[in-house]
């Protein structure tokens, strides 16, 4: 009753502005990503963000905090400002189970199957529309389609050339450049378009800083029949590490403190070593070719390559010298303060092609996906205080500490089509089949640590085949739409799942199964607008941590049986003058595990676990209630005032459902100012947190287990959110 109380507030009081919803023009450069798009007549849940919407966001903004308030998201960012570190839930769905595309080519890494937000800065300047689809979607390939599927297009080509130049700055050293041209189509169906971005922020924590930049450049000719267009993306970032979070009792002294880097110098102080940084690099080229041969009948290929490089580096104090092969001696002591870097890079190539036959009655799409991966992983050792003490080499006593590949081959078959045999009922079926093999093979960075034999290796090989049917009906009379649809999707476990069960010789992990069924109904009116969803998510051998580690101390994740996520989204939008725009959402939901058992280490490193049954309980990060409102005034003209209000539930940071694990529910609320003078010129103010609301969003957890005293002993860190701040934006276009 609680629940539907709050949704009814929610939407009887909207603070916000309608979510603008840009059709795709049928032409041959949106023919690209149409194919993984839903439609007006799709019965799957979704949301599109047009351009104004995502031009007119907090230009420091990540992309998943710039769609924070559509439907059942929840999203925290580590440092605090929006650049660095964000990440994102739909409907309780994690980022590795969330699928992002951007012009048909997923961007999930294919090991972690995660996409790492800040490798990618200044998206919201740079797409030209989002799809965020909630539930199984319509996606055609692409590892992480399990929950939620985002789709990001930048393929529309402007008719007219043009230019756009932002700058904007604000709290906690937050500053950005971000500008554009565009030829638009000349006279021969050439065009061209270039964007580049460079933000700085020093963030709200200690050590939360970024210098990110951005490029983005296509290249193409577009005639009357054929397309071709080549596009190259590339974002490099350094930023501060920030994912270790903090206690709280920590928490309640200082909100700030970081403590990644900290040591003790010669004479005591605490020092931070300032090179403890994340640098990643990431380009990615993408060719397009595209052929009308009717009207109603469209092939398009695109052929992908992505490159990502970089490392993470540490200052690690008194660490055991033989967990990274250098052997004590009577020189060399046990341990050691150092500094290393954890590598990486990694090469993704895809080919996709699609036939498309459109017509009034019938849209169909058959094609197919490829795609192959190699990963290579690998440590590299900078300083051991120690052996420069001694005198000693570092080359010639590092003996090595660990260097792994994994490769990953993708084949995706699908086929999808709707079918409207009369004006008021569409049919929809969607068929994929997918083929992959894994390998994972080397050293691992932790097996030496726990007395692992340096020869062993991984050598891990496995072949997964799924077949992903989902079908569905949508009916429309007059202002009024419901649709139903039933969807069964399958899901390899990603590298960390493998390589932890690997090494703990467990039973091997089983690919997740789910069931997806959705009802919806959507209430079209000339100034209102109303849309109601079910959704029930039933899971089979969901992957899940439960506190069993690994031989190499890691925590394993191991399938559990049976759970669910079940709820209702509600949304409502209302302009009752051409000056005032209202709308909010609410998301109520149960996200259950049947019979959860949780393993417990004892507290002495003899790798033994205690096994805690909790029954039935809550999944952990899935709040139960979500919900927003917003209102958009238009006091004069080219003026333009908006206030959002953000509400998040209790959330928990295990599956056992205890208290001391909860995250307290939050909100908070922001507010913008904008005016757009004459010859291009607009200015705008965003203030976030505007109450002022010091709240932490997620975190982690740890426990051990005493023998003598028969007592579980556990601990959180948590992710500080910043308090007010704000941001000032000019931007001149032409």
């Amino acid at each position: 009753m609680k629940k539907l109380l709050l949704a009814a507030v929610l939407l009887a009081l909207p603070l916000g502005i309608r979510a603008q919803e840009n059709a795709l023009e049928e032409r041959l450069d949106s023919v690209v990503i149409s194919a993984s798009r839903a439609g007006d007549k799709t019965p799957v849940s979704f949301t599109n963000v047009g351009t104004d919407a995502l031009r007119a966001s907090n230009p420091s903004l990540s992309l998943p905090m710039a769609l924070e308030l559509l439907p059942s998201v929840v999203t925290y960012n580590e440092g605090g400002t929006g650049l660095g570190n964000s990440a994102m839930t739909i409907r309780g769905s994690k980022g590795s189970q969330i699928n992002v595309t951007l012009n048909g080519i997923t961007l999930n890494d294919a090991e972690s199957q995660e996409v790492f937000w800040v490798n990618i800065p200044s998206l919201t300047s740079l797409v030209s529309n989002v799809q965020v689809q909630r539930g199984l979607g319509t996606g055609l390939s692409g590892t992480g389609d399990f929950g939620a599927s985002i789709n990001m297009s930048t393929a529309l080509v402007r008719n007219k050339p043009g230019s756009r130049t932002v700058l904007s700055g604000g709290s906690f050293g937050t500053g950005m450049l971000q500008t554009s041209a565009s030829t638009g189509r000349l006279k021969g169906g050439f065009y061209a378009d270039l964007f580049v971005s460079l933000g700085t922020t020093q963030g709200y924590i200690r050590n939360a800083f970024v210098r990110s930049a951005s490029a983005f450049v296509v290249a193409g000719w577009l005639g009357k029949r054929n397309s071709v267009r080549l596009t190259y993306l590339t974002g490099l970032q350094r930023s501060g590490i920030t994912w270790d979070g903090i206690d709280l009792e920590q928490y309640a002294k200082d909100r700030t403190y970081n403590g990644a880097g900290e040591y003790l110098d010669a004479d005591g102080n605490v020092q931070y070593y300032p090179n403890q940084t994340d640098n990643y690099g990431q380009h990615h080229i993408q060719l397009n070719y595209t052929h009308s041969f009717l009207d109603a009948l469209t092939w398009t290929t695109t052929l992908n390559y992505t490159r990502g490089d970089g490392f993470d580096e540490y200052y690690k104090c008194n660490k055991k010298l033989k967990s990274y092969g250098i052997t004590p001696t009577q020189d060399i002591p046990a341990k050691s303060d150092m500094t290393y870097r954890k590598r990486m890079d990694n090469d993704l190539w895809v080919a996709s092609s699609q036939l498309r036959y459109n017509t009034a009655t019938l849209n169909g799409t058959a094609g197919a996906s490829y795609s192959y991966y190699r990963g290579g992983h690998w440590g590299q050792m900078l300083w051991v205080k120690e052996l420069e003490a001694a005198g000693l080499s570092l080359e010639d006593n590092f003996q090595g500490w660990y260097d792994y590949t994994g490769r990953k081959r993708d084949l995706s078959l699908f086929a999808r089509a709707e079918w409207t045999p009369i004006p008021w009922l569409t049919a929809y079926a969607y068929l994929q089949y997918r083929s992959i093999r894994y390998s994972l093979t080397g050293t691992d960075d932790d097996w030496l640590a726990y007395g692992a034999n340096p020869d062993d290796r991984l050598a891990y090989a496995r072949v997964w085949r799924f077949f992903n049917p989902r079908i569905g009906v949508t009916a429309e009379k007059g202002p009024h739409k419901v649709f139903l649809s039933a969807s069964i999707g399958q899901r390899e476990p990603g590298k960390g799942d493998i390589k932890e069960n690997v090494k703990g010789e467990m039973n091997p992990i089983e690919p997740e199964k789910m069931l997806d069924v959705e009802l919806g109904y959507r209430l079209s009116l000339e100034r209102f607008t109303f849309q109601a969803n079910i959704y029930l998510m039933e899971y089979k051998d969901m992957l899940l941590e439960t506190g069993r580690l690994s031989t190499s101390g890691y925590a394993i994740k191991e399938n559990v049986p049976r759970a669910w996520r079940r709820g209702l989204e509600l949304q409502a939008a209302w302009m009752p003058y051409e000056w005032l725009t209202l709308d909010g959402n609410a998301t109520l939901s149960i996200n259950q595990i049947a019979n959860y058992t949780s393993y417990v280490p004892y507290d002495d490193d003899s790798g033994r676990m205690y096994p805690v049954n909790y029954g039935l309980t809550t999944m952990l990060m899935s709040p139960g209630t979500i919900g927003m409102a917003r209102a958009r005034f238009r006091p004069w003209k080219g003026g333009e005032f908006t206030l959002n209000a953000k509400f998040v539930g209790k959330q928990y940071l295990d599956n056992s459902m205890r208290e001391e694990m909860a995250v307290p529910f939050y909100w908070t609320a922001g507010a913008s100012l904008s005016h757009e003078f004459q010859f291009g010129f607009k200015l705008s103010a965003y203030v976030n947190n505007i109450f002022n609301r010091m709240y932490y969003a997620a975190g982690w957890r740890w426990e051990s287990y005493n023998e003598a005293e028969n007592v579980v002993y556990s601990g959180v860190g948590v992710y500080p959110q910043p308090p007010i701040n704000f941001i000032i934006k000019a931007e001149y276009s032409f």
